[in-house]
């Protein structure tokens, strides 16, 4: 079967059976296709808490679906895959951060969007890569606990010097990989080329872009940039979603780094995505969390929106 014989069949099916097919921008060319909405996971959360669709199908990683569980439990939130984890929502967890609280307790604890659902009830604010300043700008409170990517942490401080930020040792496999050797060489391949990284890369790399931003971010700046040749710096479907969306401009995205690649997001298959949006059970798998959960947690992300707009 071609792909877009199975992309119409999914088109199809979501309709008659109502469901919202979320994706994030990481996902398969093919898979951001079908989707109602593609972006970063806070973006498809506020998406499908808009949607008037019962089910809401996360073409992503656990903790996005939980995410949209967490704004609206009222819906039956599917995760395409179950085995799509994310290994920095996974590093820490409730038990580990309420004894690290304990030894801090006149630290806001600000956690970033990419934690489980169970660690989000415990942290007075979530931040995105993109409100992460902003939102750490306007706590009262000059100490900081961030967790769990001390690269995104790091950022945030040499933007706020004024702010006491502690960090702890946790952040994105994929991203934290890539070193000044591997911007080095792609510089040198491609000269003219704009550096544009993820916060989550580690300093030294952030230190040699010409931006830094979150996914949406960096798709924006380079679309919206009069340059003509970027070196994208975070997971590398993005680079390719580019030359998608800027076909016929002239312009050319390469990837920073062979190493940026996301195996928990590559996992979905379109084949998964036909499974979940047909009659039968033996795909995908629902997302449960108790009201405690829903209620702690969606009181970490309220002030997140509170402080963000």
């Amino acid at each position: 079967m071609k792909i877009s014989e199975i992309q119409d069949k999914i088109i199809k099916l979501k309709k008659e059976h109502d469901i919202c097919v979320l994706a994030h921008s990481y996902q398969a060319r093919e898979i951001i296709e079908v989707a109602d909405y593609a972006g970063d996971s806070y973006q498809l959360s506020v998406a499908a808490s808009k949607a008037t669709n019962k089910t809401v199908l996360m073409c992503g990683v656990r903790f996005m679906a939980e995410t949209v569980k967490i704004l609206s439990p009222q819906k039956k939130v599917i995760l395409a895959n179950p085995t799509a984890g994310c290994p920095m929502a996974e590093q820490m967890d409730k038990e580990l951060i309420s004894g690290v609280k304990k030894q801090f307790p006149d630290y806001t604890v600000v956690a970033y969007i990419n934690t489980t659902a169970a660690l989000k009830t415990i942290c007075d604010v979530c931040v995105t890569s993109s409100s992460a300043v902003k939102i750490v700008e306007r706590i009262e409170n000059d100490k900081i606990l961030f967790l769990p990517d001390c690269n995104l942490g790091a950022y945030v401080q040499s933007q706020l010097p004024h702010k006491e930020i502690k960090l702890l040792q946790g952040g994105c496999p994929i991203h934290a990989v890539v070193d000044v050797e591997d911007v080095k060489k792609a510089k040198s391949l491609y000269p003219d080329s704009l550096i544009l990284v993820h916060p989550e890369c580690v300093p030294e790399v952030v230190a040699l872009a010409d931006y830094v931003g979150s996914t949406s971010g960096i798709m924006e700046f380079a679309t919206k940039s009069d340059a003509k040749s970027f070196l994208i710096g975070t997971e590398m479907s993005i680079a390719e979603h580019l030359q998608y969306t800027n076909a016929g401009s002239g312009k050319r995205f390469h990837c920073l780094s062979q190493k940026l690649l996301c195996p928990n997001m590559k996992i979905t298959t379109l084949l998964e995505v036909l499974g979940c949006v047909s009659d039968g059970d033996d795909f995908g798998e629902e997302i449960i969390l108790d009201d405690e959960t829903v209620a702690s947690a969606k009181s970490c992300i309220d002030k997140m929106i509170e402080l963000g707009d």
